[in-house]
């Protein structure tokens, strides 16, 4: 088994863009919008009720671009994402935000 893969055959050549940038990634599960009036109204066990239901996509980001769109997993007690889709550059969330 040839375990090389070429750059055509990667993720690579569709990732050029981030070579030299350093932000933060985001694993964004879901949005909504919510008034500052309910927000100060929070207490320890409040509930914010999103716009997503278990299984849904979630969009991976780096800053404001979208680079993949994966599944949440649990790995040991922690979280994690499976990637199941590398997006193009000019793609935005689905979520209808900016």
């Amino acid at each position: 088994m040839n375990t090389k893969i070429s750059e055509q055959d990667s993720t690579l050549h569709k990732l050029k863009f981030l070579a030299d940038a350093s932000h933060v990634m985001q694993a964004e599960i879901a949005r909504t919008d919510i008034s500052l009036n309910d927000v100060m109204l929070w207490k320890k066990g409040s509930v914010v009720v999103l716009d997503k239901i278990v299984g849904s996509t979630i969009d991976v980001l780096i800053g404001d671009r979208l680079i993949a769109r994966g599944e949440a997993i649990v790995i040991n007690d922690g979280f994690g994402v499976r990637i199941t889709e590398i997006t193009h550059p000019d793609d935005k969330p689905k979520t209808g935000w900016k």
